[in-house]
């Protein structure tokens, strides 16, 4: 189970993912621009698809409860 965070950047900052475990523990850190690299860098591609789906969908500043499905 992960939690996935949309959060809208600045100006100075860009949009970015975060993607945390069920402790809340930071997993993955991306720019929205770049999620698929960011996805792969992070060791989360197996889940690509899905997690691009969700970024895809959510609105900046919510959190999302994902289960991947097996």
């Amino acid at each position: 189970m992960f939690y996935i965070l949309k959060i809208k950047g600045t100006k100075i900052i860009p949009d970015f993912i975060q993607i945390r475990d069920e402790k809340m523990t930071l997993r993955a850190y991306f720019r929205v621009s770049q999620k698929e690299r960011g996805l792969k860098k992070n060791n989360l591609e197996k889940h690509a698809k899905e997690i691009i789906e969700i970024i895809e969908i959510i609105p900046f500043g919510k959190i999302h409860k994902f289960i991947p499905k097996k």
